[in-house]
Protein backbone atom coordinates (compact mmCIF):
# COMPACT_ATOMS: atom_id res chain seq x y z
CA UNK A 1 0.00 0.00 0.00
CA UNK A 2 1.21 3.66 -0.97
CA UNK A 3 0.90 5.80 2.46
CA UNK A 4 1.24 9.45 1.99
CA UNK A 5 1.97 11.66 4.93
CA UNK A 6 2.28 15.59 5.16
CA UNK A 7 3.27 17.45 7.96
CA UNK A 8 2.20 20.77 8.19
CA UNK A 9 4.40 24.08 6.93
CA UNK A 10 5.87 26.08 9.79
CA UNK A 11 6.36 29.47 9.12
CA UNK A 12 10.17 30.29 8.68
CA UNK A 13 9.78 33.97 10.77
CA UNK A 14 10.51 32.19 14.00
CA UNK A 15 11.97 29.36 16.36
CA UNK A 16 9.81 26.15 16.71
CA UNK A 17 8.56 25.71 20.33
CA UNK A 18 6.82 22.69 22.06
CA UNK A 19 2.81 23.67 21.08
CA UNK A 20 4.72 22.77 17.17
CA UNK A 21 6.47 19.54 17.78
CA UNK A 22 3.30 18.21 19.66
CA UNK A 23 1.32 18.59 16.76
CA UNK A 24 3.73 17.70 14.15
CA UNK A 25 5.25 14.52 15.82
CA UNK A 26 2.44 12.15 15.11
CA UNK A 27 3.87 12.19 11.14
CA UNK A 28 7.05 10.63 12.22
CA UNK A 29 5.44 8.10 14.59
CA UNK A 30 3.06 7.32 11.04
CA UNK A 31 6.38 6.99 9.21
CA UNK A 32 8.36 4.62 10.62
CA UNK A 33 5.48 2.46 11.79
CA UNK A 34 4.54 2.26 8.20
CA UNK A 35 8.55 1.88 7.10
CA UNK A 36 8.41 -1.56 9.50
CA UNK A 37 5.62 -3.08 7.79
CA UNK A 38 7.07 -2.72 4.73
CA UNK A 39 4.71 -0.22 3.19
CA UNK A 40 5.29 2.10 0.81
CA UNK A 41 5.72 5.67 2.47
CA UNK A 42 6.35 9.48 1.69
CA UNK A 43 6.70 11.56 4.36
CA UNK A 44 6.45 15.39 3.24
CA UNK A 45 7.07 18.63 4.62
CA UNK A 46 8.96 22.05 5.06
CA UNK A 47 9.48 25.25 5.70
CA UNK A 48 6.92 27.95 4.67
CA UNK A 49 8.83 31.48 3.44
CA UNK A 50 6.23 32.98 1.52
CA UNK A 51 3.70 35.52 3.19
CA UNK A 52 3.54 37.89 5.15
CA UNK A 53 5.16 36.77 9.17
CA UNK A 54 8.07 36.42 7.52
CA UNK A 55 7.98 40.51 5.85
CA UNK A 56 6.97 41.37 8.96
CA UNK A 57 10.24 39.74 11.10
CA UNK A 58 12.57 41.25 8.44
CA UNK A 59 10.69 44.61 8.34
CA UNK A 60 11.19 44.89 12.68
CA UNK A 61 15.01 43.51 11.83
CA UNK A 62 16.27 45.50 8.68
CA UNK A 63 16.99 42.40 6.86
CA UNK A 64 15.74 41.00 3.53
CA UNK A 65 12.98 38.17 3.70
CA UNK A 66 15.08 35.81 1.87
CA UNK A 67 17.75 36.14 5.12
CA UNK A 68 15.01 35.52 7.90
CA UNK A 69 13.66 32.76 5.83
CA UNK A 70 17.55 31.26 5.51
CA UNK A 71 17.84 31.83 8.88
CA UNK A 72 14.69 29.82 10.21
CA UNK A 73 14.78 27.22 7.32
CA UNK A 74 18.36 25.83 8.96
CA UNK A 75 17.09 25.83 12.23
CA UNK A 76 14.06 23.95 12.21
CA UNK A 77 16.53 21.58 9.90
CA UNK A 78 18.75 21.14 12.59
CA UNK A 79 16.25 20.82 14.94
CA UNK A 80 14.19 17.85 13.09
CA UNK A 81 16.90 15.77 12.47
CA UNK A 82 18.21 16.03 16.51
CA UNK A 83 14.49 15.23 17.32
CA UNK A 84 14.89 12.36 14.69
CA UNK A 85 11.85 12.99 12.45
CA UNK A 86 12.72 11.20 9.32
CA UNK A 87 10.85 13.20 6.90
CA UNK A 88 11.36 11.66 2.58
CA UNK A 89 11.93 14.95 1.60
CA UNK A 90 11.82 18.71 3.87
CA UNK A 91 11.92 21.18 1.55
CA UNK A 92 10.29 25.22 0.90
CA UNK A 93 8.30 27.37 -0.65
CA UNK A 94 10.42 29.74 -1.66
CA UNK A 95 12.04 27.03 -4.56
CA UNK A 96 11.60 27.75 -8.15
CA UNK A 97 9.90 24.38 -8.46
CA UNK A 98 7.48 25.33 -5.73
CA UNK A 99 6.58 28.44 -7.43
CA UNK A 100 6.07 26.67 -10.91
CA UNK A 101 4.02 24.03 -9.95
CA UNK A 102 2.10 26.13 -7.48
CA UNK A 103 1.16 28.48 -10.44
CA UNK A 104 0.25 25.62 -13.04
CA UNK A 105 -2.12 24.48 -10.36
CA UNK A 106 -3.44 28.18 -10.49
CA UNK A 107 -4.09 28.30 -13.91
CA UNK A 108 -5.45 25.04 -14.14
CA UNK A 109 -8.31 26.01 -11.64
CA UNK A 110 -8.56 29.27 -13.51
CA UNK A 111 -8.87 27.52 -16.82
CA UNK A 112 -11.56 25.44 -14.82
CA UNK A 113 -14.04 28.03 -13.69
CA UNK A 114 -13.17 27.88 -9.89
CA UNK A 115 -10.92 31.11 -9.91
CA UNK A 116 -12.20 34.14 -11.26
CA UNK A 117 -11.28 37.61 -10.75
CA UNK A 118 -13.22 40.44 -8.75
CA UNK A 119 -13.20 43.56 -7.50
CA UNK A 120 -13.09 44.17 -4.04
CA UNK A 121 -12.35 46.73 -1.09
CA UNK A 122 -9.29 45.98 0.44
CA UNK A 123 -7.52 47.52 3.63
CA UNK A 124 -4.98 50.57 2.42
CA UNK A 125 -2.38 52.17 5.09
CA UNK A 126 -2.33 55.64 4.02
CA UNK A 127 0.41 55.95 6.42
CA UNK A 128 2.62 53.48 5.38
CA UNK A 129 0.81 53.90 1.50
CA UNK A 130 0.11 50.34 0.72
CA UNK A 131 -2.51 47.84 0.49
CA UNK A 132 -1.86 45.69 3.64
CA UNK A 133 -2.09 41.83 3.34
CA UNK A 134 -4.50 40.00 6.07
CA UNK A 135 -1.67 39.36 8.92
CA UNK A 136 -0.81 43.22 8.29
CA UNK A 137 -4.50 43.91 10.32
CA UNK A 138 -4.97 43.11 13.19
CA UNK A 139 -8.18 43.65 15.63
CA UNK A 140 -11.18 42.08 17.65
CA UNK A 141 -13.21 39.18 15.75
CA UNK A 142 -16.77 39.90 14.94
CA UNK A 143 -17.48 35.92 16.30
CA UNK A 144 -15.54 35.66 19.47
CA UNK A 145 -14.62 39.00 20.70
CA UNK A 146 -10.95 37.76 20.95
CA UNK A 147 -8.12 39.56 19.31
CA UNK A 148 -7.36 38.40 16.00
CA UNK A 149 -5.96 38.15 13.06
CA UNK A 150 -6.97 39.54 9.25
CA UNK A 151 -6.83 36.18 8.22
CA UNK A 152 -8.17 33.47 11.46
CA UNK A 153 -9.43 33.94 14.59
CA UNK A 154 -7.18 31.68 16.57
CA UNK A 155 -9.34 31.42 19.62
CA UNK A 156 -12.25 30.40 17.79
CA UNK A 157 -11.12 29.41 14.52
CA UNK A 158 -13.00 31.25 12.75
CA UNK A 159 -11.56 31.89 9.37
CA UNK A 160 -11.85 36.04 8.51
CA UNK A 161 -11.30 38.95 5.77
CA UNK A 162 -9.52 42.00 7.37
CA UNK A 163 -12.74 44.35 6.57
CA UNK A 164 -14.58 41.59 9.15
CA UNK A 165 -12.56 42.52 12.29
CA UNK A 166 -13.76 45.10 14.37
CA UNK A 167 -11.51 48.32 15.62
CA UNK A 168 -9.16 46.99 13.07
CA UNK A 169 -5.62 48.71 13.04
CA UNK A 170 -2.23 48.01 10.82
CA UNK A 171 0.11 45.77 12.50
CA UNK A 172 3.09 47.87 10.89
CA UNK A 173 2.18 51.63 11.98
CA UNK A 174 -0.64 50.98 14.69
CA UNK A 175 -3.07 53.17 12.91
CA UNK A 176 -6.78 52.41 11.80
CA UNK A 177 -6.34 51.43 8.03
CA UNK A 178 -8.87 52.79 5.30
CA UNK A 179 -10.08 51.05 2.47
CA UNK A 180 -9.45 51.15 -1.33
CA UNK A 181 -11.15 49.27 -4.06
CA UNK A 182 -8.81 46.77 -5.69
CA UNK A 183 -9.30 43.44 -8.27
CA UNK A 184 -7.78 40.31 -6.92
CA UNK A 185 -8.90 36.42 -7.93
CA UNK A 186 -11.16 34.43 -5.80
CA UNK A 187 -11.27 30.87 -5.65
CA UNK A 188 -15.09 29.22 -6.30
CA UNK A 189 -15.08 27.34 -2.56
CA UNK A 190 -18.86 27.50 -2.69
CA UNK A 191 -19.75 25.79 -5.53
CA UNK A 192 -17.97 22.60 -4.07
CA UNK A 193 -20.06 22.61 -0.81
CA UNK A 194 -22.28 19.56 -2.25
CA UNK A 195 -19.25 17.21 -2.88
CA UNK A 196 -17.35 18.77 0.62
CA UNK A 197 -20.18 18.16 2.49
CA UNK A 198 -20.11 14.13 0.95
CA UNK A 199 -16.70 14.06 1.47
CA UNK A 200 -16.92 14.64 5.76
CA UNK A 201 -19.56 12.86 6.29
CA UNK A 202 -17.93 9.74 4.65
CA UNK A 203 -14.86 10.74 7.03
CA UNK A 204 -17.02 10.69 9.90
CA UNK A 205 -19.14 7.85 9.74
CA UNK A 206 -15.50 6.02 8.44
CA UNK A 207 -13.87 7.89 11.96
CA UNK A 208 -11.14 9.23 9.54
CA UNK A 209 -10.50 12.47 11.33
CA UNK A 210 -10.60 13.62 14.71
CA UNK A 211 -14.17 15.12 16.63
CA UNK A 212 -12.24 18.49 16.27
CA UNK A 213 -11.92 18.03 12.62
CA UNK A 214 -15.13 16.86 12.01
CA UNK A 215 -17.12 19.27 14.43
CA UNK A 216 -15.37 22.68 12.96
CA UNK A 217 -15.56 21.63 9.21
CA UNK A 218 -19.48 20.54 9.59
CA UNK A 219 -19.54 23.83 11.33
CA UNK A 220 -18.35 26.10 8.35
CA UNK A 221 -20.34 23.59 5.92
CA UNK A 222 -23.44 24.69 7.75
CA UNK A 223 -22.75 27.87 7.86
CA UNK A 224 -22.26 27.98 4.20
CA UNK A 225 -18.68 27.68 2.12
CA UNK A 226 -17.48 31.29 0.86
CA UNK A 227 -15.58 31.90 -1.85
CA UNK A 228 -11.95 33.17 -0.82
CA UNK A 229 -9.77 35.20 -2.34
CA UNK A 230 -6.27 33.31 -3.80
CA UNK A 231 -4.37 36.29 -4.87
CA UNK A 232 -3.20 39.02 -2.36
CA UNK A 233 -0.51 42.20 -2.64
CA UNK A 234 2.56 41.28 -0.89
CA UNK A 235 6.00 42.12 -1.48
CA UNK A 236 7.30 38.23 -1.64
CA UNK A 237 5.75 34.88 -2.66
CA UNK A 238 4.35 33.03 -5.55
CA UNK A 239 3.15 35.64 -8.53
CA UNK A 240 -0.28 35.12 -10.09
CA UNK A 241 0.75 33.90 -13.73
CA UNK A 242 -1.69 36.08 -15.40
CA UNK A 243 -0.98 39.09 -17.50
CA UNK A 244 -1.21 42.48 -15.95
CA UNK A 245 -1.73 40.82 -12.23
CA UNK A 246 2.35 39.78 -11.73
CA UNK A 247 2.82 42.35 -8.99
CA UNK A 248 0.15 39.97 -7.08
CA UNK A 249 1.04 36.98 -5.05
CA UNK A 250 -0.65 33.99 -4.66
CA UNK A 251 -2.41 33.58 -1.26
CA UNK A 252 -0.36 31.66 1.55
CA UNK A 253 -3.61 29.46 2.16
CA UNK A 254 -3.68 28.10 -1.40
CA UNK A 255 -0.29 27.88 -2.22
CA UNK A 256 1.35 26.43 1.05
CA UNK A 257 -1.36 23.64 1.37
CA UNK A 258 -0.21 22.83 -2.43
CA UNK A 259 3.38 22.42 -0.60
CA UNK A 260 2.05 18.90 0.01
CA UNK A 261 1.97 18.30 -4.04
CA UNK A 262 4.97 20.46 -5.16
CA UNK A 263 7.27 18.66 -2.46
CA UNK A 264 6.05 14.85 -4.02
CA UNK A 265 6.60 16.22 -6.98
CA UNK A 266 10.10 17.38 -5.78
CA UNK A 267 11.00 14.03 -4.40
CA UNK A 268 10.36 12.55 -7.56
CA UNK A 269 12.67 14.28 -9.36
CA UNK A 270 15.32 14.26 -7.12
CA UNK A 271 15.29 10.20 -6.24
CA UNK A 272 14.34 9.68 -10.14
CA UNK A 273 11.05 8.00 -8.46
CA UNK A 274 7.11 8.18 -9.56
CA UNK A 275 5.03 9.64 -7.20
CA UNK A 276 1.67 8.70 -8.78
CA UNK A 277 1.24 5.96 -6.79
CA UNK A 278 0.84 8.66 -3.80
CA UNK A 279 -1.86 10.87 -5.74
CA UNK A 280 -4.96 7.90 -6.29
CA UNK A 281 -7.75 6.75 -4.68
CA UNK A 282 -5.80 3.97 -3.28
CA UNK A 283 -3.44 5.70 -1.57
CA UNK A 284 -3.88 6.55 2.12
CA UNK A 285 -3.11 9.64 3.72
CA UNK A 286 -2.70 10.99 7.03
CA UNK A 287 -2.33 15.14 7.10
CA UNK A 288 -0.71 16.40 10.61
CA UNK A 289 -1.22 19.56 11.91
CA UNK A 290 -2.35 21.13 14.95
CA UNK A 291 -6.72 22.56 15.43
CA UNK A 292 -5.37 26.09 13.98
CA UNK A 293 -5.07 24.31 10.78
CA UNK A 294 -8.12 22.13 10.21
CA UNK A 295 -10.26 24.24 7.90
CA UNK A 296 -7.23 24.06 5.33
CA UNK A 297 -6.97 20.74 5.23
CA UNK A 298 -10.36 19.48 5.46
CA UNK A 299 -12.32 22.23 3.35
CA UNK A 300 -9.38 24.20 1.30
CA UNK A 301 -7.09 21.11 -0.23
CA UNK A 302 -9.86 18.73 -0.35
CA UNK A 303 -11.64 21.82 -2.41
CA UNK A 304 -8.28 22.56 -4.64
CA UNK A 305 -7.89 18.67 -5.17
CA UNK A 306 -11.30 18.16 -6.47
CA UNK A 307 -10.72 21.01 -8.55
CA UNK A 308 -7.59 19.67 -10.57
CA UNK A 309 -9.51 16.02 -10.64
CA UNK A 310 -6.70 14.04 -8.31
CA UNK A 311 -8.85 11.51 -6.33
CA UNK A 312 -6.15 11.53 -3.47
CA UNK A 313 -8.73 13.49 -1.18
CA UNK A 314 -6.89 13.61 2.94
CA UNK A 315 -8.28 10.27 4.28
CA UNK A 316 -6.80 10.76 7.84
CA UNK A 317 -6.91 14.25 9.31
CA UNK A 318 -4.56 14.15 12.58
CA UNK A 319 -5.36 17.68 14.06
CA UNK A 320 -4.01 18.20 17.86
CA UNK A 321 -5.80 20.26 20.19
CA UNK A 322 -3.55 22.86 22.12
CA UNK A 323 -0.25 22.35 23.82
CA UNK A 324 -0.63 24.40 27.33
CA UNK A 325 2.32 25.63 29.49
CA UNK A 326 2.52 25.41 33.21
CA UNK A 327 -1.30 25.57 32.88
CA UNK A 328 -1.08 28.92 30.50
CA UNK A 329 -1.79 29.49 26.62
CA UNK A 330 1.45 29.38 25.08
CA UNK A 331 2.53 33.16 23.76
CA UNK A 332 5.21 33.40 21.67
CA UNK A 333 5.26 37.50 21.76
CA UNK A 334 5.23 37.38 25.34
CA UNK A 335 8.36 34.64 25.34
CA UNK A 336 5.87 32.23 27.26
CA UNK A 337 7.05 29.10 25.29
CA UNK A 338 9.59 26.42 25.18
CA UNK A 339 11.87 26.98 22.10
CA UNK A 340 13.28 23.79 20.31
CA UNK A 341 16.79 24.57 19.92
CA UNK A 342 17.02 25.41 23.53
CA UNK A 343 15.52 21.96 25.00
CA UNK A 344 17.17 19.48 22.58
CA UNK A 345 20.37 21.17 23.60
CA UNK A 346 19.71 20.24 27.08
CA UNK A 347 17.69 16.80 27.54
CA UNK A 348 16.79 13.53 25.48
CA UNK A 349 15.38 13.89 22.26
CA UNK A 350 13.25 10.53 23.38
CA UNK A 351 12.50 12.25 26.81
CA UNK A 352 11.05 14.68 24.38
CA UNK A 353 9.04 12.46 22.11
CA UNK A 354 7.70 10.28 25.04
CA UNK A 355 6.35 13.12 26.76
CA UNK A 356 4.95 14.71 23.93
CA UNK A 357 3.31 11.73 23.08
CA UNK A 358 1.70 10.03 26.68
CA UNK A 359 0.76 13.66 27.03
CA UNK A 360 -0.66 14.29 23.35
CA UNK A 361 -3.43 16.62 23.13
CA UNK A 362 -5.42 14.35 20.82
CA UNK A 363 -8.83 14.95 22.33
CA UNK A 364 -8.35 18.15 24.71
CA UNK A 365 -5.87 20.87 25.41
CA UNK A 366 -2.68 19.15 26.89
CA UNK A 367 0.19 20.79 29.64
CA UNK A 368 4.00 20.79 29.40
CA UNK A 369 4.93 21.48 32.97
CA UNK A 370 9.28 21.09 33.51
CA UNK A 371 7.74 19.14 37.26
CA UNK A 372 5.67 16.59 34.90
CA UNK A 373 8.70 16.15 32.14
CA UNK A 374 11.28 15.22 34.59
CA UNK A 375 9.26 13.44 36.90
CA UNK A 376 8.33 11.35 33.66
CA UNK A 377 11.97 10.87 32.63
CA UNK A 378 12.94 9.52 35.81
CA UNK A 379 10.46 7.45 36.75
CA UNK A 380 9.04 6.09 33.44
CA UNK A 381 11.71 6.37 31.18
CA UNK A 382 14.83 5.69 33.59
CA UNK A 383 13.12 3.62 36.34
CA UNK A 384 10.73 1.54 34.56
CA UNK A 385 11.95 1.01 30.96
CA UNK A 386 15.80 1.63 31.04
CA UNK A 387 15.98 0.01 34.39
CA UNK A 388 14.12 -2.92 33.18
CA UNK A 389 16.51 -3.09 29.86
CA UNK A 390 19.94 -2.94 32.18
CA UNK A 391 19.11 -4.97 34.82
CA UNK A 392 18.61 -7.84 32.56
CA UNK A 393 21.99 -6.90 30.68
CA UNK A 394 24.33 -6.41 32.90
CA UNK A 395 22.40 -9.41 34.84
CA UNK A 396 23.34 -11.79 32.24
CA UNK A 397 26.80 -9.86 31.71
CA UNK A 398 27.79 -10.58 35.39
CA UNK A 399 26.28 -14.44 35.79
CA UNK A 400 26.97 -15.44 32.17
CA UNK A 401 29.82 -13.72 30.98
CA UNK A 402 27.28 -11.73 28.52
CA UNK A 403 25.92 -14.77 26.77
CA UNK A 404 22.81 -14.65 26.42
CA UNK A 405 20.81 -17.85 26.98
CA UNK A 406 18.93 -19.52 24.07
CA UNK A 407 15.31 -20.86 24.96
CA UNK A 408 12.43 -21.10 23.49
CA UNK A 409 10.40 -18.46 24.66
CA UNK A 410 7.66 -19.04 27.50
CA UNK A 411 3.99 -19.25 25.32
CA UNK A 412 3.11 -16.33 28.23
CA UNK A 413 5.64 -14.12 27.48
CA UNK A 414 5.16 -14.38 23.21
CA UNK A 415 1.53 -14.10 23.72
CA UNK A 416 1.88 -10.74 25.33
CA UNK A 417 3.91 -9.77 22.36
CA UNK A 418 2.08 -10.75 19.70
CA UNK A 419 -0.78 -9.16 21.43
CA UNK A 420 0.92 -5.91 21.75
CA UNK A 421 1.90 -5.58 17.98
CA UNK A 422 -1.53 -6.37 17.29
CA UNK A 423 -2.79 -3.48 19.61
CA UNK A 424 -0.09 -0.90 19.42
CA UNK A 425 -0.54 -0.93 15.44
CA UNK A 426 -4.24 -0.87 14.86
CA UNK A 427 -4.01 2.41 17.41
CA UNK A 428 -1.27 3.86 15.39
CA UNK A 429 -3.33 3.60 12.01
CA UNK A 430 -6.10 5.07 13.99
CA UNK A 431 -3.72 7.74 15.17
CA UNK A 432 -4.14 7.44 18.96
CA UNK A 433 -0.78 7.07 19.76
CA UNK A 434 -1.00 7.99 23.26
CA UNK A 435 -3.07 5.01 23.77
CA UNK A 436 -0.73 2.47 21.76
CA UNK A 437 2.07 3.83 23.97
CA UNK A 438 -0.02 3.29 26.79
CA UNK A 439 -0.09 -0.34 25.76
CA UNK A 440 3.62 -0.76 25.78
CA UNK A 441 4.42 0.71 29.15
CA UNK A 442 1.86 -1.33 30.41
CA UNK A 443 4.09 -4.27 29.23
CA UNK A 444 7.17 -2.72 30.68
CA UNK A 445 5.40 -2.90 33.80
CA UNK A 446 4.56 -6.80 33.77
CA UNK A 447 8.03 -7.22 32.56
CA UNK A 448 9.70 -5.43 35.42
CA UNK A 449 7.15 -7.42 37.54
CA UNK A 450 8.17 -10.90 36.04
CA UNK A 451 11.73 -10.21 36.54
CA UNK A 452 10.86 -9.41 40.59
CA UNK A 453 9.34 -12.32 40.66
CA UNK A 454 11.01 -14.76 39.27
CA UNK A 455 14.04 -13.97 41.24
CA UNK A 456 16.97 -14.33 38.84
CA UNK A 457 19.63 -13.66 41.60
CA UNK A 458 18.18 -17.12 43.42
CA UNK A 459 17.51 -19.47 40.51
CA UNK A 460 21.25 -18.91 39.31
CA UNK A 461 21.83 -20.61 42.76
CA UNK A 462 19.19 -22.80 42.75
CA UNK A 463 17.76 -23.72 39.04
CA UNK A 464 20.40 -22.02 36.37
CA UNK A 465 18.36 -23.81 33.64
CA UNK A 466 15.39 -21.89 35.04
CA UNK A 467 17.40 -18.58 35.58
CA UNK A 468 18.51 -18.74 31.87
CA UNK A 469 14.67 -19.37 30.58
CA UNK A 470 13.95 -15.80 32.90
CA UNK A 471 16.33 -14.26 31.32
CA UNK A 472 16.02 -15.76 27.41
CA UNK A 473 12.16 -14.33 27.99
CA UNK A 474 13.29 -10.78 29.12
CA UNK A 475 15.41 -10.72 26.43
CA UNK A 476 12.84 -11.43 24.14
CA UNK A 477 10.73 -8.88 25.39
CA UNK A 478 13.29 -6.17 25.83
CA UNK A 479 14.00 -6.78 21.72
CA UNK A 480 10.32 -6.48 20.93
CA UNK A 481 10.19 -3.41 23.16
CA UNK A 482 12.88 -1.54 21.03
CA UNK A 483 10.91 -2.81 17.72
CA UNK A 484 7.36 -1.83 18.64
CA UNK A 485 9.12 1.71 20.32
CA UNK A 486 11.17 2.39 17.69
CA UNK A 487 7.89 4.51 16.04
CA UNK A 488 7.72 6.72 19.16
CA UNK A 489 11.91 6.61 20.70
CA UNK A 490 13.84 5.67 17.52
CA UNK A 491 17.20 6.61 19.09
CA UNK A 492 17.03 4.48 22.60
CA UNK A 493 15.35 1.77 19.98
CA UNK A 494 18.89 1.90 18.50
CA UNK A 495 20.74 1.42 21.16
CA UNK A 496 18.99 -1.19 22.21
CA UNK A 497 18.99 -3.08 18.22
CA UNK A 498 23.09 -2.37 18.52
CA UNK A 499 23.63 -4.04 22.10
CA UNK A 500 21.52 -7.27 21.09
CA UNK A 501 23.27 -6.86 17.36
CA UNK A 502 19.32 -7.00 15.94
CA UNK A 503 19.31 -6.15 11.82
CA UNK A 504 15.70 -7.23 11.36
CA UNK A 505 13.62 -4.12 10.63
CA UNK A 506 9.96 -5.23 10.35
CA UNK A 507 6.66 -4.58 12.24
CA UNK A 508 6.77 -8.40 13.66
CA UNK A 509 8.22 -10.37 16.50
CA UNK A 510 11.87 -10.37 16.75
CA UNK A 511 13.97 -13.97 18.17
CA UNK A 512 17.26 -12.90 19.42
CA UNK A 513 20.10 -14.87 18.51
CA UNK A 514 22.51 -16.29 21.48
CA UNK A 515 26.19 -14.25 21.57
CA UNK A 516 28.48 -12.54 24.09
CA UNK A 517 26.78 -9.23 25.24
CA UNK A 518 30.08 -6.57 26.26
CA UNK A 519 28.40 -2.99 24.87
CA UNK A 520 25.46 -3.06 27.29
CA UNK A 521 25.12 0.95 28.69
CA UNK A 522 22.08 2.39 30.32
CA UNK A 523 19.61 3.78 28.08
CA UNK A 524 18.44 6.73 29.54
CA UNK A 525 20.38 9.26 32.63
CA UNK A 526 18.73 10.31 35.79
CA UNK A 527 17.67 14.35 35.74
CA UNK A 528 18.74 16.03 38.45
CA UNK A 529 15.34 17.44 40.26
CA UNK A 530 16.94 20.71 41.02
CA UNK A 531 16.54 21.18 37.00
CA UNK A 532 12.58 21.83 37.65
CA UNK A 533 13.15 24.95 39.49
CA UNK A 534 15.96 25.69 37.59
CA UNK A 535 14.13 25.75 34.27
CA UNK A 536 10.85 27.97 36.02
CA UNK A 537 13.32 30.30 37.10
CA UNK A 538 14.35 30.87 33.40
CA UNK A 539 10.89 30.73 32.02
CA UNK A 540 9.36 33.35 34.43
CA UNK A 541 12.92 35.19 33.47
CA UNK A 542 12.18 35.60 29.79
CA UNK A 543 8.08 36.17 29.79
CA UNK A 544 8.12 39.70 28.83
CA UNK A 545 4.15 41.31 29.75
Amino acid sequence: MSIFIGGAWAYANGSLHLGHISSLLPGDILARYYRLKGEQVLYVSGSDCNGTPIAIRAKQEGVSPKEIADRYHREFTDSFTKLGFSYDIYTRTDTVHHHKIVQEIFLKLLDKGLIYKKEIEQTYCEQDQQFLPDRYVEGICPKCGANARGDQCDYCSNVLEPLDLLERRCKICGNPPTTRTTEHFYFALNSLQGELERYTENAEQNELWRENAISLTKRYLHEGLQDRAVSRDLSNGVSVPVKGYEDKKIYVWIEAVSGYYTASKLWAEEKGQDDAAFWNSAAKSYYVHGKDNIPFHSIIWPGILKGLDIDALPAHIVSNEYLTLEKKKLSTSRNWAVWVPGIIEKYDPDSIRYFLTINAPESRDADFSWKEFIYSHNSELLGAYGNFVNRTMKFIQKTFDGVLPEKEITKEVVDKVDLLYAEAGRSIESASFKKALEKVFELVRYSNKYFDNKQPWKQVHENAEACKQTLADCVYIIANLANILTPFLPFSSEKIKHMLQLTDQSWGPILVKSFELDNVEPLFNRIDTDRITQELEELKRRETI
